[in-house]
């Protein structure tokens, strides 16, 4: 019988192909894993225990905060905060970076992550999650706003949490992207899917369609040829989907295939998109790009892109790399 493979035993072995590394990065993630844990727990009780609707306040970026918004920034924070692994934290639902007070130490990492994706869907109980990203970082020093407005290319980790059906992470370290899933009757991660592989070519693509109006004639001219199925020029029907969710879209992706569309349209001319570009874009990127796939915002890799400030948007196109690949043309052309 072979035995489960869990997280720890999992980035324990990673480690062993560096020498030199401490064991510090694998205790961070299994803090970022025990936190995972506690959202799982609270998402899945729900009205049980009175963690479902509006907060009656607002983030930020001026959305409304759900109550788990709240608690979900709260959890991830305070498991983060003490164990001495991280020299500061950017969330989406704070303003600036949080600093590591004293007297805890400060580590080498730094973390960036959303804390409940797609929290407008947990009133509907559909599919939400947390998204994180890991950055190096001098040991020991008092992290300056610029330190967290890096390139994705210099994240070192990456990874989401998916809560639905089952509670799955998925990560990379830059050695190609595995999803372990949370058997809650020992409380662990257990590696279920090694090597994740996204496939080059596609049938389905996911946007929302109700923003057809303020598109770019790349993206029109894109989707009007998947709508048209056999009768048009791709020769070939396309299903789509939208679930309003990105870590549910880009599991879906990894799982068979897709194309994701969050665009720049002229909706509102003056923001330049709607995800953000540090735990939200970066991250994904950095995950589809090591599962084989691709990711721009339709003119330019995201990795590539050289932050500005700490809750900057842009538009993101990331799945199977043929499509992509045909978006950013339609964009160059």
């Amino acid at each position: 019988m072979t035995l489960p493979v869990t997280l720890t035993q999992f980035m324990s072995e990673q480690q062993r192909l560096f020498p030199g590394v401490s064991g510090n990065f694998t205790l961070l993630l299994n803090d970022i894993a025990t936190a995972c844990k506690k959202i799982s727990h609270l998402v899945n009780r729900g009205d049980l225990i009175g963690v479902l609707g509006n907060a009656d306040s607002e983030n930020v970026q001026g959305e409304v905060q759900k109550k788990l918004d709240i608690i979900t920034h709260d959890i991830m924070e305070n498991s983060l905060r003490w164990s001495g692994h991280l020299a500061g934290m950017v969330s989406e639902e704070v303003d600036a970076p949080i600093q590591i007070p004293s007297p805890h130490s400060r580590g080498k990492y730094l973390a960036l992550f959303d804390p409940l994706d797609g929290s407008s869907n947990i009133d509907v109980n559909l599919t939400v999650g947390s998204i994180f990203s890991i950055l190096r970082c001098q040991e020991g020093i008092e992290p300056e706003l610029v330190e967290f407005l890096r390139p994705g290319v210099e994240q070192v980790c990456a990874g989401f949490v998916l809560y639905g059906p089952s509670t799955m992470m998925i990560l990379t370290t830059g050695q190609g992207v595995n999803g372990f899933t949370l058997d809650q009757d020992i409380g662990e991660f257990i590696l279920t899917h090694p090597q994740i592989r996204i496939p080059v070519d596609t049938q389905e693509f996911a946007i929302n369609m109700s923003n057809q109006r303020f598109w770019q004639a790349p993206i029109k001219r894109y989707v009007d040829e998947c709508v048209a199925g056999t009768d048009g020029v791709r020769g070939k029907d396309f299903n789509m989907r939208w679930i309003a969710s990105l870590v549910a879209e880009v599991y879906r992706i990894l799982m068979r295939g897709g194309i994701f569309m969050y665009p720049y349209d002229l909706r509102d001319p003056s923001k330049a998109g709607r995800l953000r570009l540090l735990y939200e874009a970066n991250p994904m990127a950095f995950i589809v790009e090591q599962a084989g796939g691709a990711c721009s915002t339709g003119r330019q890799r995201i990795l590539e892109l050289i932050p500005t400030s700490l809750h900057q948007r842009v538009p993101l196109i990331l799945g199977s790399k043929h499509e992509v690949e045909r978006v950013i043309r339609y964009h160059q052309e």
